[in-house]
């Protein structure tokens, strides 16, 4: 028993880090929900704060109404069908209220365990994706980061949303995409290294990405630029020489492809029947447009015009129903806009410094404190950003896909608002960047100093 513990916890035994790297993190996070008491979630607006619309979704499911009532109150109980947000998260939820409670303390406990394990296998892919472009030292740092640093596991461990199991689907397409273009600078630092890519790993680019489609759909702007950086070295350029393209190069995309819409197409269907309206994965977009960009925005979301906040506003979307109610205010959102581009050019600015900065801290919160927490934001923001400058010059493999993440996936929210959680899938990168950085210049100086 001693000696297997010694090896589980020996650094220089590469066959037993993704296990370590998992599970310490995973326990860590399990013991901060637990002595911490972050699952007693405040019960006040009717415990709206458990999944925010997710919860009442949820709710609804368990309850027999089906997926609907993402706003119900004690005033207005029922509102009808719902396609407010994808389905995965709200299910998830739905399935952890049927077995242990609705808004149950015991439901909170299981449901940031989930996610903490999500969070935590987000090491091994913050390891691999970096052992792969840079080197074992990078990657181990990494890793390590990722794996205890209070910032990786917050949303995980205080926050009834998808981000933390997203990031870690996010990231494991990335690893994903590195193994199908076989980017491996060091191979014997990868446990699960292969240097020929197997069908397999088209069916779960398709599949994870199907997955990511019915939690966020919003990572959807990357795929397609992800797709493409596989697919051109495979297929010769075939936009400069289509003679060269190979059907046999195909049959793995395509799995993908059917993969991805075999996950999505179900959804579709549902809100055909439930709308007769075509809405792929989400259909708040309108709504939300108005809430980021109406009469009273500073670059967040008006949260005081919102159905659950505004009576008069949840009167309206039940009456009207909600593709009517989205419709309404999205356009009310396109003639706000075309009024006054100017302020909405401002709230742009505002939401790229808010996304990279930090968000507005709420009024009780200590100078200090607040303080802190944006220059620990704006950090990883530096240090990320100056590490992927780094990678690009030294024509790092994979830096150019790392750089398209970085500058699509904040894209929507720029237009609509913004929240510190919206940068979650991209911290594995921006951790593996800033550790980049600070271990080039560690080696400079020490070549310096020779």
């Amino acid at each position: 028993m001693l000696a297997r513990a010694r090896s589980f916890f020996n650094p220089s035994d590469p066959s037993k880090l993704p296990r370590r790297l998992f599970w310490i993190a995973f326990l860590v996070r399990v013991l901060y929900i637990t002595l911490a008491h972050t699952y007693r979630i405040r019960p006040a607006e009717d415990h709206f704060q458990f999944g925010w619309e997710a919860g009442r979704i949820a709710r609804a499911l368990v309850t027999g109404y089906g997926y609907s009532d993402p706003f119900a109150n004690a005033f207005i109980a029922h509102t009808g069908a719902t396609a407010w947000l994808p389905p995965l998260y709200p299910l998830l939820l739905a399935a952890i209220f049927r077995i242990f409670g609705i808004y149950s303390h015991a439901s909170a406990w299981v449901l940031f365990t989930i996610q903490s394990a999500f969070s935590a296998i987000t090491a091994i892919a913050t390891y691999e994706i970096a052992a792969r472009c840079f080197n074992r030292k990078v990657a181990l740092w990494s890793a390590w980061i990722w794996a205890l640093h209070p910032g990786a596991m917050q949303y995980a461990v205080r926050w009834p949303w998808e981000m933390s199991i997203t990031t870690a689907l996010f990231a494991f397409t990335l690893v994903l995409a590195l193994r199908l273009r076989n980017i491996e600078i060091e191979p014997n630092t990868s446990r699960t290294s292969h240097r020929k890519p197997r069908t397999s790993h088209w069916f779960f680019f398709g599949l994870l990405w199907g997955l990511i489609a019915l939690l966020n759909s919003t990572l959807l702007i990357f795929l397609p630029v992800c797709g493409l950086w596989i697919l051109i070295p495979r297929l010769g350029a075939p936009f400069l020489r289509p003679h060269r393209m190979s059907g046999i190069a195909l049959l793995g995309p395509t799995l993908a492809a059917l993969i991805f819409l075999a996950c999505i197409a179900p959804w579709a269907m549902r809100n055909w029947q439930a709308f007769h309206a075509f809405i792929p994965l989400r259909g708040n977009l309108g709504a939300e447009l108005y809430m980021g960009n109406g009469p009273g925005s500073n670059g967040l979301l008006m949260e005081y015009d919102h159905p659950m906040q505004a009576p008069d506003q949840l009167r309206l979307y039940a009456a009207v129903g909600e593709i009517r109610y989205v419709a309404m205010r999205g356009a009310a959102a396109k003639a706000y806009i075309t009024a006054d581009p100017a302020h909405f050019a401002v709230d742009i600015a505002r939401r790229v410094y808010f996304y990279w900065i930090s968000v507005p801290q709420a009024g009780d919160v200590r100078w200090f404190v607040g303080a802190g927490r944006i220059l620990s934001f704006a950090f990883i923001s530096f240090a990320g950003l100056l590490g992927l400058a780094l990678a690009l010059h030294r024509r790092i493999p994979a830096a150019g896909l790392f750089a398209s993440a970085i500058l699509l996936l904040p894209f929507p929210y720029y237009l609509i608002t913004v929240h510190a959680r919206f940068r979650h899938p991209l911290e594995p990168l921006l951790c593996i960047f800033g550790v980049y950085l600070f271990q080039s210049a560690t080696r400079t100086r020490s070549e310096q100093s020779r």
